[in-house]
């Protein structure tokens, strides 16, 4: 009977511990499947804007393409018009030739006109043969059209020149000009370019990155389904076990019972007073380290309760954490220097000392009814599962354990399972 009570006071004593360790390892569960479900739409928006920036290096590479074209086009263009001013720079130095020939023209036509106005008059006057004076003027005449015609033909050569050359060299401005609008927007598209390519190449990382940390939620998932499932069969064993023991000490009971009932019919058979059982003393309240009294069960010391350590508060129950909107404060993160002494806010049991993720080195007091207090990111643990504590006690010091940055301590209060803010239940701080 006794091993039979032993072992359902065990069971009864570790079952709140595990079915504590139980409720975290779900709600952390829980915080990884709801992390995996924001990654898979975040590398979803991801994959979109990823997608978008491609597209957009893909109409801008294509666009650089056609102006690419556009040059080329340009540069021909040019060419040829430099091609046609080179012919007309051959056609200046034909001009100089003719310019040399128009003046001996000049030269010989005033010398023409002066001797064929001698050989005219004297033909006229001394009338010597009429045939040979008739053919003379017609000669005369003949050379006087072909000079003209030569002198028209020489001055329209020389304005369709002029004419072509002013074109050209029109042609050529508009066409520098169109030249240095389209390497300027090739330049541009250039840098756009590299800039979406940089863009890209960002965005590609950010995919590997989340990627990452997606398979780290998957696999951290995975295995806190195990400790989940170690959790519950660890906890339905216990259960097995005390209804086993239940049963057993119930038996016992009742034997002993029948025992007692033969013996109380023995001695009234001698009419011999039964002896009195001394009486229970009733228990005593809970005290703290200062000698404080909270006056009776965790419930009553709403408000009354000592803080764990003297500092300042870095976070409060409710907030943000960091730049996740999702995630909020269960509890409380008190700023305090590393090594100073934590405190245990009310008498009760520890029930969890080890470390532990999110909380890492972290101490769980039992303090009945249905009420934890727990104490994160320490240095040192002073206490041991199964150690009884009384309020005020160290229990470890505050450290910044888990990589936190600067040390403090982590403070939460559970009450059957659910966070409940510390501020409600600690003394209020000036």
């Amino acid at each position: 009977m006794l091993r039979a009570l032993i072992t359902l006071a065990l069971v009864c004593l570790l079952q709140p511990a595990f079915a504590d360790e139980r409720a975290q390892t779900q709600q952390q569960l829980d915080a990884t499947r709801q992390d995996i479900t924001e990654l898979k739409k975040l590398l979803g928006k991801l994959q979109e804007e990823k997608s978008g920036v491609q597209k957009d290096l893909r109409g801008t590479e294509t666009e650089m393409g056609k102006l690419e074209k556009q040059v080329q086009e340009l540069q021909k263009e040019l060419k040829k018009s430099e091609s046609e001013l080179e012919r007309l720079d051959a056609e200046k130095k034909l001009q100089s030739a003719r310019v040399e020939q128009q003046r001996l023209i000049a030269i010989q036509a005033r010398a023409a006109y002066q001797s064929g106005r001698q050989e005219y008059l004297k033909l006229l006057l001394n009338q010597q043969n009429p045939e040979k004076f008739a053919r003379t003027l017609t000669y005369y005449d003949y050379l006087s059209k072909a000079r003209l015609e030569q002198l028209k033909g020489f001055n329209e050569t020389l304005r369709q020149l002029a004419n072509v050359e002013q074109e050209i060299a029109d042609q050529q401005s508009q066409l520098l000009d169109q030249k240095t609008v389209l390497d300027t927007q090739r330049d541009q598209l250039d840098k756009v370019r590299k800039e979406r390519q940089l863009a890209l190449a960002k965005l590609n990382d950010d995919v590997k990155a989340r990627d990452a940390k997606l398979q780290a939620r998957v696999q951290d998932q995975a295995d806190l389904a195990k400790v989940l499932k170690t959790i519950e069969e660890t906890l339905a064993r216990q259960a097995r076990e005390a209804e086993e023991a239940r049963q057993k000490a119930l038996i016992a009971q009742q034997e002993a019972e029948k025992k007692r009932q033969r013996e109380a019919e023995q001695a009234a058979t001698t009419d011999a007073p039964a002896p009195r059982k001394p009486a229970r003393a009733a228990p005593g309240p809970m005290v703290s380290s200062t000698g404080e009294s909270f006056g009776g069960p965790f419930a009553s010391a709403r408000g009354k309760l000592p803080w764990p350590v003297d500092g300042r508060l870095l976070a409060r129950f409710g907030e943000t954490r960091g730049d996740d909107t999702r995630a909020k404060w269960d509890g409380v993160m008190i700023s305090a220097a590393a090594g100073s002494q934590v405190h245990a806010v009310h008498g009760g049991r520890v029930v969890f000392a080890d470390w532990l993720r999110g909380a890492d080195l972290l101490v769980i007091l039992d303090h009945g009814n249905g009420y934890l207090s727990l104490y994160g990111h320490n240095q040192t643990l002073l206490k041991s599962a199964g150690d009884v504590v009384k309020a005020g006690e160290s229990i470890s010091t505050v450290g910044n354990s888990g990589g936190q940055e600067t040390p403090a301590l982590y403070f939460a209060i559970r009450q059957q399972g659910r966070p409940s803010d510390p501020a409600q239940w600690c003394r209020s701080q000036g």
